[in-house]
């Protein structure tokens, strides 16, 4: 597999600059078009301003990517037929010259072989309600419990099992931590009603767990930075609470299983509360990639 990192990128790792990875399955199949590239180039625009340099990653043509020119951005964007992409996926898509958004892990894996250690994203991934019944849970995990790699979310997608996505996490080893907050957050909610162990106050504060990660060496685990959007900002509780219910319902009405569960719920979520899930998505990655900047430049010294 043959890893394409952007000059820009390339730079910026060999001089000891902030860099901050970027997912692009928001791009591709996480919001409406035209308002998906003018997001992107917004994303990428408020790490610049941070004084960080954005490594949007994607698949082009088989070849992954670490840090994407404007056409390629479009691409991403505008073309029909781009896959949805994680880290198994890889090797599949660069042996059938495919196109493809990253998700959280595949994002991930690609930017750690790239060098970049801070990667900045909505929502992970987790163990799927039912999980006794259906097995499910996502990719996301797993893969960061072997990658060095430091990712500001807003929590896991409140459509998931929250508490077992915590207790996977630890038995994982996968290092958590809320940022300015001792709650988990809940994604499109600042406080998913859990706790965590763990709370860090500032960047500078993180990039001193990254290090102590790499003195004491160990399992090659990633290091979840929890940090909850805005309480003015995020999804009404109520409504969240409302909607959530009729759309797990809906599912399972329709039987709707597998991978197209999370699709279908986010779906619904967006229509039912008229576009406020959407609102709160954004201004939770917003303050994510903020944040993230923030920690690269702390952790690189910048």
């Amino acid at each position: 597999m043959v890893l394409m990192v952007s000059e820009e990128v390339r730079e910026a790792i060999g001089a000891r600059r902030p860099v901050v990875a970027l997912e692009s399955t928001i791009i591709a199949h996480g919001l409406p078009r035209p308002r998906n590239l003018l997001v992107a180039r917004e994303l990428e625009e408020a790490v610049r301003r941070e004084g960080a340099v954005p490594a949007t990653v994607a698949v082009l043509d088989g070849r992954p990517r670490v840090g994407l020119d404007k056409e390629q951005l479009e691409r991403i964007a505008n073309e029909d037929g781009v896959r949805k992409l994680g880290h198994r996926d890889l090797p599949l898509a660069v042996a059938r010259g495919a196109s493809g958004a990253t998700t959280v892990s595949a994002t991930a894996r690609l930017a750690a072989l790239a060098g970049v250690r801070v990667f900045a994203t909505g929502g992970l991934g987790g163990v799927h309600r039912e999980w006794t019944v259906t097995q499910d849970e996502s990719a996301d995990l797993g893969l960061l419990a072997r990658t060095r790699i430091t990712v500001v979310c807003a929590g896991v997608k409140s459509i998931l099992d929250v508490p077992a996505t915590l207790q996977r996490l630890e038995t994982l080893g996968v290092a958590v931590a809320g940022y300015r907050t001792d709650r988990f957050p809940g994604f499109y909610l600042s406080d998913s009603g859990h706790p965590v162990d763990w709370t860090l106050d500032d960047p500078r504060q993180v990039a001193a767990v990254m290090r102590a990660q790499d003195t004491l060496g160990g399992p090659s685990s990633a290091l979840v930075v929890a940090n909850p959007v805005p309480e003015e900002e995020q999804l009404d509780p109520v409504l969240h609470a409302r909607v959530l219910t009729d759309a797990l319902h809906a599912c399972e009405a329709e039987g709707i299983t597998g991978q197209a569960v999370t699709p279908f719920l986010l779906e619904r979520l967006v229509r039912l509360t008229d576009g406020a899930s959407l609102s709160a998505n954004l201004a939770a990655v917003r303050g994510n990639v903020r944040l993230a900047a923030r920690i690269a430049a702390a952790w690189t010294g910048a």
